[in-house]
């Protein structure tokens, strides 16, 4: 089953996302992989496309800090024809120190990647799974989604969010055939 279906996963030139695109390459999935910086991006594509050769894998840079980033991502992938089967949410970043000291602008474009772009993206996709009746959606939280983190406020906050937000509409997805799952590693 999972030769037929696509996981498009934000955030998939390093780390969590990267390491979650490798499951899903040896697992059979088509690959949609989602990053801010061309150049990190065609590098996760590269090793990828070695380490599983026939993997099928499209690779789409994108600023899902920006409030245009979901649109602009979600129309490229219709307009490459790709039905996303798996939603994995995992773009962020984290900003430390004082709230009072940190900077505005940086903590701006966190709640849009971290918040916004993320429950604008499961909103533009879950639409597509509706219909379908099928569908699974992975929000990446963290630990600090259950409890304030001082010298972390913002950051803490957007993953309360995540988890707040996923539990809520995973609720409303009952019985539907849609599931939402939270991540919340250390």
């Amino acid at each position: 089953m999972a030769m037929n279906e696509t996981a498009l996963i934000t955030g998939a030139s390093s780390g969590i996302g990267f390491e979650l695109a490798r499951c899903f390459a040896r697992d059979g999935y088509r690959l949609v992989l989602v990053a801010h910086y061309h150049d990190k991006l065609e590098t996760a594509y590269g090793k990828l496309q070695s380490e599983f050769p026939g993997c099928a894998i499209t690779a789409i840079a994108c600023d899902l800090s920006k409030p245009e980033g979901p649109e602009q991502l979600y129309a490229e992938t219709h307009r490459l024809g790709l039905q996303i089967d798996i939603l994995v949410n995992n773009a962020g970043f984290g900003e430390y120190g004082p709230f009072v000291e940190t900077d505005l602008q940086k903590e701006l474009a966190m709640i849009q990647l971290n918040a916004t772009s993320l429950m604008h993206l499961t909103k533009l996709y879950l639409r597509d799974m509706m219909p379908r009746k099928y569908g699974k959606i992975l929000q990446l939280g963290s630990v600090v989604s259950f409890m304030p983190n001082p010298l972390q406020a913002i950051y803490a906050a957007t993953k309360a969010f995540i988890l707040s937000f996923s539990e809520a509409i995973q609720r409303e997805l009952k019985d539907t055939g849609i599931t939402v799952t939270i991540l919340c590693p250390p």
